[in-house]
């Protein structure tokens, strides 16, 4: 009778290489999308504050300015 070794082995040793190839390939198209949805965000983020900005009244942007207002006045 002869013995078989069974050594565990890695999951890529296990896999063929069809499917290890695939597993990698999904790997990466889901980084990309990650970064695409990224990316998509912080436009969104940056579209968000320009339209804050053209919506807010005349007395937000008074207040919100740095310029002293009373050294004008003489």
């Amino acid at each position: 009778m002869s013995k078989k070794k069974t050594q565990p082995g890695s999951l890529g040793d296990q896999l063929n290489a069809d499917v290890l190839s695939k597993l990698k390939s999904k790997k990466t198209e889901l980084k990309q999308q990650a970064v695409e949805r990224e990316e998509q965000e912080k436009q969104r983020r940056i579209e968000e504050r320009k339209r804050a900005e053209a919506n807010k009244s005349f007395e937000e942007l008074l207040n919100e300015s740095e310029l002293d207002w009373k050294s004008f006045k003489k």
